[in-house]
């Protein structure tokens, strides 16, 4: 068998690489433009390399009795690392993945295909127009995951991008977003104001490091209607190689501070990561 080899691509929104992990048999790393975007083990769609993907996968593991099937969609798609993750985690589960670059999407399903029962439909379409589209009340998750380069596109930071999204969940339902900042954190803590809006329970992951403001980071967001098990996510994410805080009630209020809700009108997209924060030449 040949060994694999690397695929560069001009896609729609940048130049997407697919590049073999020499370590793991059939193992892709995927970046645009220099910076990854997601890591794939066709072998094993269980493994999460990356660390925040990691923290989403070990949310999507208690917001529901292990094994029972979700209907998820998926905001950004990347290698549809987490799609897979859903599929032989939670079996029969409905998922959509909705990703606005169609050179990705069509990369990525040739040389990194789905299986055959992955039971997952994919939208080449921006999230937020899709998402205005989509039934009320027809999704038990839904996870974004969006970025433009590096950042956060700002017409998904908004109040009215979150009651959109609140209008799609389920009563029971939970949004993720996974979010880059560093310290003050002005991103961070205007998103949670603009989360608040529409959902009463909100939880913070986030590297210890990241929060004392000694680096630029991701921070996942969990936000719903329903209380979060806060003491199986805060034991998961302590037994990770780099582990986690999870933050949430008096003291993710004091972190807020005095934090505003975003209007459409002042929506701006995540801060720029300093250079090297996540490329890899």
């Amino acid at each position: 068998m040949k060994d694999p080899i690397p695929v560069a691509r001009v896609t729609d929104h940048g130049t997407a690489k697919l590049m073999p992990d020499i370590d793991r048999e059939r193992a892709w790393l995927l970046t645009v433009d220099g910076a990854p975007q997601s890591y794939v083990d066709l072998d094993d769609p269980a493994h999460l390399e990356f660390e925040y993907t990691r923290r989403l996968g070990h949310v999507l593991d208690i917001v529901a009795e292990p094994g029972r099937a979700l209907d998820v969609v998926h905001l950004g798609g990347g290698a549809l690392t987490l799609p897979r993750y859903v599929a032989v985690t939670r079996p029969g589960s409905r998922q959509d993945v909705v990703e606005a670059d169609r050179g990705l999407l069509e990369l990525v399903s040739e040389h990194l295909p789905l299986p055959d029962d992955a039971n997952t439909v994919l939208h080449a379409a921006d999230a937020r127009r899709w998402l205005e589209q989509a039934p009320a009340a027809s999704a038990d998750v839904l996870l974004a995951d969006v970025f433009s380069g590096s950042r956060v596109p700002a017409h998904l930071t908004s109040v009215a991008y979150v009651r959109e999204a609140a209008r799609v969940l389920r009563g029971s339902g939970v949004y993720l977003a996974n979010l880059p900042d560093a310290a003050p954190f002005a991103f961070l803590r205007s998103q949670l104001a603009t989360l608040a809006t529409a959902f009463e329970e909100l939880v913070l992951i986030a590297e210890p490091g990241v929060l004392r403001g000694r680096r630029f980071g991701n921070a996942v967001l969990v936000a719903g209607h329903q209380p979060v098990d806060v003491a199986a996510l805060a034991r998961l994410t302590a037994a990770d190689a780099f582990p986690a805080r999870v933050e949430h009630g008096t003291r993710l209020k004091d972190f807020a501070g005095g934090a505003r809700a975003v209007p459409d009108e002042d929506a701006v997209p995540s801060p720029e990561p300093p250079d090297g924060a996540f490329g890899i030449g």
